[in-house]
C-alpha cells in the first residue's frame, strides 16, 4: 500500500488520513543531519505514477535548458503545459491535504505551494547530464515569501546506484557526503532548504539504454522572510578531491549586490542575466 495513498483518478485524500500517513515519518525527518530530510519508498499509488509517466512520452517545449559546468544537460518542464491528468496530479500537491502531511512530517507550519512553480515541474537529465552540490534560492521573487522544502518524486524503472544520477546529501561544511538515494521509481525524498543544506545529483547520468533521469519537483514556503536579510540565487560548491567547477558567474552577482547601490543593481542584474553573463 501507497505511504500517502491518493485516489488515483479523484486525486484526493481526507485531511486526518494525511496526516495519520506523515506521522509514522516525523521522528525520523526531524532528527536527520545534517539536516531534517527523509527518503520514503512506495510514497505513492504505483498506477498514479505510472499514468504521468505515460503523459511525459510526449513533452513540450522545455521551459528552461541547462548547458554549463554546474548543471549539464537538464531541462524543466512547468506542469500548467503539462497533460490534464498530470496537470491535476501536481494541483493535488499544492493542495490541504498534502500541506498538511508536510506539515505534520516535517513540523513546519504555514506551508506555502506555488501556484508558479518556479523552478518546479518536471526535470529530466539526459544522460552524460548532472546537477552539482549546491544551496537553493532562499526567496520566491514574486511572492516574497521563504523557501523552506523540497520535495522530490523520482519516475525511473528499477534504476541502478552505477547508472549515476543519484541524489546526495553533503553536511554542511562540504567535508562530507552524509547520504545518497538511488534515484529509482517512486521514491520520495523530503528535505528541509537552507543556505547551508547542501545537496544534488553531481554524477553524471550514464543509462546504458540513454534512458533520462526524471523526477518531480515541488518547493513549498513560509511567509517568514524578513527583508533585512540578504537574498541570493542558487549557491553552488565544488565536492573536495574533484574537477567540480567553481560557479565564478554567482561570485560575480554577489560582488556586484555587495559593492553597487540597490537600484542599480537590479538594473544591471537584468542586462546580465538576459546575456547569460
Amino acid at each position: 500500500m501507497a505511504i500517502y495513498p491518493i485516489d488515483t483518478d479523484r486525486l484526493g485524500l481526507e485531511v486526518e488520513a494525511a496526516r495519520e500517513a506523515a506521522q509514522p515519518y516525523a521522528e525520523a525527518y526531524q532528527s536527520a543531519e545534517p539536516y531534517n530530510h527523509i527518503c520514503i519508498d512506495n510514497f505513492l499509488p504505483e498506477d498514479l505514477l505510472k499514468r504521468v509517466k505515460d503523459d511525459l512520452e510526449s513533452l513540450p517545449e522545455a521551459e528552461y535548458s541547462f548547458s554549463r559546468a554546474q548543471e549539464n544537460l537538464k531541462t524543466s518542464y512547468n506542469p500548467d503545459r503539462l497533460p490534464a491528468y498530470s496537470r491535476s496530479v501536481f494541483q493535488a500537491f499544492n493542495s490541504r491535504p498534502f500541506l498538511l502531511f508536510l506539515e505534520e512530517m516535517t513540523g513546519i507550519k504555514g506551508l506555502i505551494p506555488d501556484p508558479y512553480y518556479i523552478g518546479a515541474g518536471i526535470h529530466k537529465v539526459a544522460n552524460g547530464g548532472h546537477l552539482d552540490i549546491h544551496a537553493d534560492f532562499n526567496l520566491h521573487n514574486v511572492l516574497k515569501v521563504e523557501r523552506r522544502l523540497n520535495v522530490l518524486i523520482y519516475l525511473n524503472d528499477d534504476w541502478r546506484e552505477e547508472w549515476g544520477g543519484s541524489f546526495e546529501i553533503w553536511n554542511k561544511e562540504m567535508t562530507t557526503k552524509a547520504a545518497s538515494f538511488v534515484p529509482t521509481f517512486n521514491r520520495m525524498v523530503c528535505f528541509s532548504t537552507g543556505s547551508d543544506t547542501f545537496h544534488g545529483n553531481p554524477e553524471k547520468v550514464n543509462h546504458p539504454d540513454g534512458v533520462p533521469r526524471l523526477s518531480i519537483a515541488l518547493y513549498y514556503y513560509t511567509a517568514t522572510w524578513d527583508e533585512s536579510r540578504k537574498a541570493h540565487s542558487t549557491l553552488f560548491k565544488p565536492r573536495p578531491g574533484t574537477g567540480d567547477k567553481a560557479d565564478r558567474q554567482a561570485q560575480r552577482h554577489e560582488t556586484l549586490q555587495n559593492w553597487l547601490p540597490p537600484v542599480v543593481y537590479r538594473k544591471l542584474e537584468r542586462r546580465l542575466r538576459q546575456v547569460g553573463i
